[in-house]
């Protein structure tokens, strides 16, 4: 498999992602590209839910969409709903999903301020 194409099916890996939080009505979804500022991953996907429930009905959706569309499962995942931030490590897309108040206080976007939106919805 060649790099281009895996850099290809990263961002259709992460874009699904996004559709599926706003969905799932997820709040400031955004997509950033990060690749050259960071060997972890190419794509950083961070979104916003209002509640454990919701928080739980989009990771769950997530979980088993991409492993019905794309045949990945997550490498791993950390954070509990109830914390306030759960991340799901796709290898190329990082998924971290919020409450708003954590969000607000580890603010990812500054931290990676020099990657590139791709999407953004509000």
């Amino acid at each position: 498999m060649t790099e281009r194409r895996c850099a290809l099916e990263g961002l259709e890996l992460a874009r699904r992602v996004v559709e599926m939080i706003a969905d799932k009505k997820g709040e400031d979804v955004l997509l950033l590209d990060i690749r050259g500022l960071s060997i972890v991953a190419d794509y950083f996907v961070i979104g916003s839910a209002e509640s454990e429930r919701q928080a739980k009905a989009i990771l769950d959706d997530i979980r088993l969409a991409l492993k019905r569309e794309f045949g990945v499962l997550p490498l791993s995942v950390d954070g509990a709903v109830a914390s306030g931030w759960v991340v799901m490590d796709y290898g190329d897309v990082i998924v971290h999903l919020f409450e708003p108040e954590t969000r607000a206080y580890y603010d990812l976007e500054s931290l990676w301020k020099a990657g590139r939106v791709v999407v953004r919805i509000l």
